[in-house]
């Protein structure tokens, strides 16, 4: 067997360092979002959106139930932004496309 020397590292910051030294934290740190969506709009918003993708110019896709949701939403749209970027190290979006969902 051989020895390792040096501190042992947790399997977190071995993912996360492997993910930094392919390019891939700041994908992964985006699509983090799709998973808090929830979190992050509330019940009431989460119950008639589904976020669909991100794209490399920070572009989120959100699909949305009602053309008068799609309203309501697009005028909330700068208050939306400001929760979805207030979490620290994580690339920003930096717009929302709102889609009907079909």
């Amino acid at each position: 067997m051989t020895e390792r020397k040096g501190k042992a590292e947790s399997v977190a910051d071995t993912v996360a360092s492997f993910l930094k030294s392919r390019g891939l934290d700041v994908r992964v740190g985006r699509a983090s979002i799709l998973i808090e969506w929830a979190a992050l709009v509330g019940p009431q918003i989460a119950r008639v959106t589904t976020p669909r993708q991100i794209t490399d110019d920070g572009t989120l896709f959100v699909g949305v139930q009602t053309h008068g949701w799609m309203t309501e939403l697009s005028l909330m749209e700068v208050q939306l932004l400001a929760k979805i970027n207030a979490r620290e190290g994580r690339e920003p979006i930096r717009r929302i496309r709102w889609e009907l969902a079909r």
